[in-house]
């Protein structure tokens, strides 16, 4: 059995854990609320984004030629983003986004695919480096509050590897915010863009009815394609945002657990201490009444 000395010292460094558990928990939460306004806040601004690049979709039939919205006819190469964190203490909030990604990877090499990877976060970069993978971008630095150039910078490199013909097709991987308990490992295709955002519902052509016919300044091709690659960023956006949402979740459920079970440990190692601290009096009260019987 291990001394009260011992005890006591494993009881005081697991209260130290706690308060840091503890801290780290509040911190989570502040940072998860702030991330959950700006999700909030993207929501109009992506809506907006997606009614302009319909409205203008319909104005021209030949801007499905456009390149990010062309589809390859043979799909060989595609790129998996894979949104992970920069830190870790998140439960399962890396780990999950790893394996999925290199789960989609063997399911398309078994298709005859080939796969490239572009990492965003340090932890699935690390992962892939020690895999000897070699990526097509590496971001990192960024993911638990990104901004929007860190999106416009992963946005361009995907567009740029499939405007070149480098890839035929992208994919990116992320946690989807559902709560603080529950994040969801979402696949969502990047490129080419659907040309379902060029459709639209019977009463937005009653709208455009009424409203008559427009005249566009430059012409709807041009338009588009500057307004293509900023929908292309939006979206890599709100996955960032989601994904630091999710981050947060995990990471306050995580620590919520931990300090949860530290306590019980507390409790625990306590126990023990109070068992030792008897058992060491009642032998020296043994030693004391053994003594007086020997001097008797």
């Amino acid at each position: 059995m291990a001394s009260v000395q011992d005890l006591r010292r494993r009881v005081r460094s697991v209260k130290n854990t706690r308060k840091i558990t503890k801290a780290m928990e509040l911190v989570a939460s502040a940072r998860l609320r702030r991330a959950q306004t700006r999700i909030e806040a993207m929501r109009p601004y992506a809506e907006t984004m997606r009614e302009l690049i319909a409205g203008v979709g319909r104005a021209s039939a030949s801007v499905r030629g456009l390149p990010l919205l062309q589809q390859r006819d043979e799909v060989k190469t595609v790129a998996v983003v894979a949104l992970t964190g920069d830190r870790g203490l998140a439960g399962p909030f890396n780990a999950q986004i790893i394996r999925r990604a290199f789960s989609l990877e063997r399911q398309l090499r078994g298709e005859g695919k080939q796969v490239r990877f572009v990492a965003v976060g340090k932890k699935g970069r690390s992962t892939l480096a020690f895999r000897g993978y070699e990526t097509a971008g590496e971001y990192t630095g960024f993911t638990d509050r990104p901004a929007y150039s860190d999106a416009q910078s992963i946005a361009h490199r995907v567009a740029e590897l499939y405007v070149e013909g480098e890839i035929d097709s992208a994919v990116l991987v992320y946690n989807a915010f559902v709560s603080p308990l529950v994040q969801t490992v979402t696949e969502q295709e990047l490129l080419p863009i659907s040309a379902d955002i060029l459709e639209t519902d019977e009463e937005e052509r009653r709208d455009d009815a009424m409203r008559g016919d427009f005249i566009f300044e430059p012409e709807p091709e041009e338009i588009l394609a500057r307004l293509l690659p900023v929908y292309l960023e939006t979206q890599v956006y709100r996955a960032l945002l989601e994904s630091a949402a999710s981050e947060q979740g995990a990471r306050m459920t995580a620590m919520r657990n931990a300090s949860k079970n530290a306590g019980e440990l507390i409790d625990t190692l306590t126990l023990q201490m109070n068992r030792a601290r008897q058992a060491e009096i009642t032998q020296e009260i043994l030693e004391v009444v053994a003594g007086a019987e020997a001097l008797t």
